[in-house]
């Protein structure tokens, strides 16, 4: 389910809107990729840190089909002026200790990039445990 382009994206109500519900599997991350950017254009996420949320639900939705049964759920929103994705899986889960506090490499560990990178360029970014899986959060500001 896509963004009703028809719809304004400034709803001033701070109720949760919907931009975009899917399941995902590899095959289809390119595809979802596209699909966030478009959504996070119509919701108002300047250029410069569209780039960067892209990227950011991109790694998490990468780790999903990687190491967390290779699928996932997304779901992206506009929560007043903020840009919401939440990705679960249905893997072993995690908690968010695992996400490194130096850039992977620097510290000996040799995993966690995706995550590591995904704190650095979101606003929030929260781990929690799903019926199955990891329930895996981030936002970014549209201001």
């Amino acid at each position: 389910m896509l963004a009703d382009p028809r719809r304004p994206a400034d709803d001033d109500s701070g109720a949760p809107q919907c931009l975009l519900r899917r399941r995902f599997t590899a095959r289809e991350l390119p595809e979802l990729r596209v699909q966030v950017e478009q959504c996070a254009a119509w919701a108002g996420l300047s250029e410069i840190r569209r780039g960067d949320f892209v990227l950011a639900v991109d790694e998490i939705a990468t780790n999903a089909v990687e190491h967390a049964g290779g699928k996932g759920t997304l779901l992206l929103r506009r929560i007043g002026e903020e840009l919401e994705c939440q990705i679960t899986d249905s893997g072993p889960g995690f908690s968010a200790d695992v996400i490194p506090e130096l850039l992977p490499g620097l510290d000996g560990a040799t995993t966690g990039r995706g995550l590591w990178l995904t704190k650095l360029v979101t606003d929030r970014l929260t781990v929690a445990a799903g019926t199955s899986g990891a329930v895996v959060t981030l936002a970014m500001r549209l201001s």
